[in-house]
């Protein structure tokens, strides 16, 4: 069966953009390479994503679309259908992702944003948690885990260091 994997940059206090959705403090970190970024990506072939980080990605692109060669799907509750890059979705997303992950293919990223991964969260939708940490403190800004009536065990199963980063593996018990 498929997993459902969070995959995603964070700072040390826990933000993954600032309050402007910016992400500038992540870009002022050396790292390494990609910092396993094209590893990871290998591993899916499909990625998730909510409306508000599906725009940030074309305005940090300059409008191309990064994920030309994956099934895109960005959930959103004001537009529907598809355009050539991606397909909206809504509706019951819990049965949504349950089918996607009963197909045969790759791993399924959740990219964000921060309501996307609350919710999947709060339904046990994902399957392993993949956290990589910038040594920036921002101290304000979207945090990677919003308050919620949800928990969860993790079993660390991996570290690697990519210059100034860590990244964190966990898998959901």
């Amino acid at each position: 069966m498929r997993k459902v994997v969070l995959y995603i940059a964070t700072s040390l206090d826990g933000y993954i953009a600032g309050e402007d959705d910016s992400l500038d403090w992540l870009f002022r970190v050396e790292g390494e390479g990609d910092n396993g970024y094209s590893e990871f990506y290998e591993t899916v072939d499909t990625i998730l994503m909510g409306r508000k980080t599906y725009d940030q990605v074309l305005i940090l692109e300059n409008g191309k679309f990064p994920y030309q060669n994956k099934k895109c799907y960005v959930f959103s509750h004001t537009i529907t259908g598809s355009n050539e890059n991606v397909e909206f979705v809504n509706g019951d997303i819990v049965s949504l992702v349950n089918e996607w992950k009963k197909q045969k293919g790759k791993n399924i990223w959740i990219e964000g944003g921060g309501e996307l991964l609350h919710f999947f969260l709060k339904e046990k939708l994902v399957d392993e948690i993949r956290v990589t940490v910038a040594p920036a403190i921002i101290g304000k800004g979207i945090p990677l885990f919003k308050k919620g009536d949800y928990e969860m065990d993790l079993v660390l199963k991996g570290i690697k260091k990519y210059n100034q980063f860590v990244e964190l593996q966990y898998e959901v018990k």
